[in-house]
């Protein structure tokens, strides 16, 4: 499957926000950020965070599989994701993304590689928020990962489980990527 663009998902959630007969203004408010932010990612002109996308996800009712590939999952008893494969979502140039169950429908659950690029020290995180938790484990390489104000490093092997509605964020460490599995619940 072929690479999905930030852009390609900022017409996505247009059309499916059309679709449910909800205007900029109420989805905004429904996901309790302004309108003008709202409509950044409508544009494709900024990053749109991956809480965004759950965030629509439950308010609309629809997969975060048709919000990323514009289609419906198909598979109900199980679905296997070979290596390398797997949608990949690049929305951000700090972190990419590739999801490991996409085409299970009803999931519960949504686990990611997420390949955390370097970055300079000095950067302030970029900080996300969405109801659930998180569980994170380093495969390869170090990050920082901000949760409400704490940094804490995780390092291959480490893992990490957090309430993500607190403002978090990661940044990979030692000037190399960090590959992270991490599952949203």
């Amino acid at each position: 499957m072929a690479t999905i663009h930030n852009l390609e998902i900022a017409e996505r959630m247009r059309a499916i926000r059309e679709l449910s007969d909800y205007t900029v203004e109420e989805m905004a408010a429904l996901m309790h950020i302004s309108a003008e932010e709202y409509a950044s990612y409508e544009t494709g002109s900024v990053d749109i965070p991956i809480s965004a996308l759950y965030d629509m996800s439950n308010t609309l009712q629809v997969s975060i599989t048709e919000l990323l590939t514009g289609e419906q999952a198909k598979m109900r008893v199980y679905s296997v994701t070979r290596a390398g494969k797997g949608v990949e979502v690049e929305r951000s140039s700090a972190y990419k993304y590739r999801d490991l169950a996409h085409n299970f429908a009803g999931r519960r659950v949504s686990p990611f590689l997420v390949t955390i690029a370097p970055a300079d020290e000095a950067e302030p995180y970029h900080l996300n928020t969405h109801t659930g938790h998180e569980y994170h484990y380093c495969l390869e390489g170090a990050f920082k990962i901000q949760i409400n104000g704490n940094e804490i490093e995780i390092r291959q092997g480490d893992s990490l489980y957090f309430d993500s509605s607190f403002p978090h964020g990661m940044k990979a460490m030692d000037g190399k990527p960090a590959n992270v599995l991490v599952v949203v619940i």
